[in-house]
């Protein structure tokens, strides 16, 4: 389904009416108000559509103001690269730790959070259950409206929690206690968990939508976040054992486009290279790009050397080069290293080749995973192949799930448990199995996030609810009890007065 153009539909249904007492008293011709609009499935089905399409945005926005780039940022996994020290300076400060409540990138994250809650607010709130698709359509609104809910409660602790149908420019609310924005967020999965289809029923059209299996997870993260073990360990088993998911084979494939929606994910945003964009008709700042315009940021730069020799990657624009330290991360038969993260004598090997030496943040490692790839875009039809990538995000994947599922386990007292999960990961990897107990096994499974989930943007908040932020980052510009958390922004701060205080440091 072509979300943007549902977008743009409901954007033109939804536009106000005007009530004038000196314009003519009739009705426009051609548009509908919010109080005439839900009355059929496909209304409401449209509008769901705005709903996910915020997702497309708020990580892949062609402004930079990525939340993908926000949360990976942090770690010690990357260096923020690009051309240069000034090289999209609100990127370079996240990354060193120098960043306030006036950083544009963090301000992007906070308020698309808002804009998706408030299209999964007029969905929710506009949309009678009168057919089974539509307790559909409100279910999936509900599983957006708490991911998006969740984001925000994760990243800017304490935030305000709006549940009608207010604009995001409209919002003038205290900050509600994370304890109740976790509270509704419950309730939202519990409500998409009873009604949503699982991911077996759905068809490939519609294959980026939320399922069962999806909002079951969700819901386990939001109790593992709470450290609520045992609720936690109760969904994550109920995604093991729905028969849904399995680890695919070969790691190395498991990125690339045959693998989007295969059976390792649960939850992914989706983006396409059919717009076929060039250099004069990208939407740079606009909502309603459809491409993944992150994956040409993020790749090694040409004009730094790179030669990707006898492979299928292409040059980026040089944004978050790997670290020695990921790299380290790994041993040497660990087979996910070299789909994951290579050094130069790798890429060497492999027929290609980096003169980057003086290269902005580079240190001598090429990261793998989500770097530009040509069959990931397209030249058809004049495009320009630099602005096509249809690379998804995978946001949710049950090797993720596993680990969350191993962590929760040990924390509930059941390491039998804890370790079965935890080496169903390391199989696929070809490691040894762990038989560790105890705080060993909480290293182990640490550890194994860090490898299986490099560049996957949990790292950071994984780090800060362990409580081992200070100690892996603090070298980096990370103080304790500051950079916990994400700064309010100071725009919002300005738009809505009943924001009084800001984040502990800020």
């Amino acid at each position: 389904m072509n979300i943007i153009l549902s977008t743009i539909l409901v954007a033109l249904l939804l536009l106000p009416v005007s009530c004038t007492e000196d314009f003519l008293q009739t009705d426009p011709i051609g548009k509908a108000t919010v109080d005439n609009f839900y009355e059929t499935d496909k209304d409401a089905e449209m509008a769901l559509m705005s709903a996910y399409d915020i997702l497309q945005w708020k990580h892949a926005s062609g402004s930079w103001n990525s939340t993908y780039l926000v949360r990976l940022l942090p770690t010690d996994d990357v260096n923020a690269g690009g051309g240069g020290e000034g090289d999209q300076p609100r990127l370079q400060r996240i990354n060193n730790f120098n960043y306030g409540p006036e950083n544009d990138a963090i301000a992007a994250v906070y308020q698309t959070d808002y804009f998706g809650i408030y299209r999964a607010n007029k969905v929710i709130n506009n949309t009678e259950p009168e057919t089974d698709y539509r307790e559909q359509i409100i279910a999936e609104a509900k599983f957006l409206r708490a991911y998006y809910y969740f984001e925000l409660v994760s990243m800017f602790g304490d935030v305000p929690l709006n549940l009608e149908d207010l604009a995001p420019s409209e919002y003038s609310q205290p900050r509600a206690p994370k304890e109740d924005i976790y509270d509704q967020i419950e309730s939202d999965l519990q409500d998409a968990i009873a009604v949503l289809p699982l991911k077996s029923e759905y068809s490939d059209q519609d294959n980026f939508r939320a399922s069962k299996g999806a909002a079951r997870a969700l819901l386990g993260k939001a109790h593992l976040f709470q450290e609520e073990w045992g609720d936690a360990a109760g969904y994550f088993n109920d995604v093991i054992t729905s028969e849904e998911y399995d680890l695919i084979d070969d790691y190395g494939t498991l990125f690339t486009k045959p693998e989007e929606f295969g059976e390792e994910s649960l939850f992914e945003i989706n983006y396409t290279s059919e717009e076929q964009y060039n250099w004069g008709n990208f939407p740079w700042a606009s909502r309603g790009v459809e491409s993944n315009i992150i994956i040409q940021l993020i790749g090694q730069r040409w004009d730094q050397g790179f030669n990707p020799g006898n492979t299928d990657l292409l040059g980026g624009w040089g944004f978050l080069p790997a670290t020695p330290e990921v790299y380290s991360a790994y041993s040497q038969d660990d087979i996910r290293r070299p789909s994951s993260v290579i050094s130069e004598d790798t890429l060497e090997a492999w027929g290609g080749g980096i003169n980057a030496a003086d290269a902005y943040g580079y240190e001598g490692y090429l990261r793998i995973k989500y770097h530009p790839r040509i069959p990931e875009t397209t030249w058809e039809g004049g495009a320009t192949g630099e602005l096509n990538y249809g690379t998804n995000f995978r946001m949710i994947r049950y090797a993720d799930v596993l680990l969350m599922a191993a962590e929760a386990y040990m924390r509930d007292d059941n390491e039998d448990r804890a370790r079965t999960e935890l080496n169903k990961v390391r199989d696929r990897a070809g490691l040894v199995d762990v038989t560790a107990s105890g705080e060993d096994l909480f290293d182990a499974i640490v550890q194994e996030r860090r490898r299986e989930l490099a560049f996957e943007g949990h790292r950071f908040l994984d780090l800060v609810r362990w409580g081992l932020a200070e100690q892996e980052l603090s070298d980096r510009g990370f103080v304790e009890g500051k950079h916990n958390l994400f700064p309010i922004p100071l725009v919002e701060m300005r738009n809505n007065r009943e924001i009084t205080e800001n984040n502990p440091g800020y």
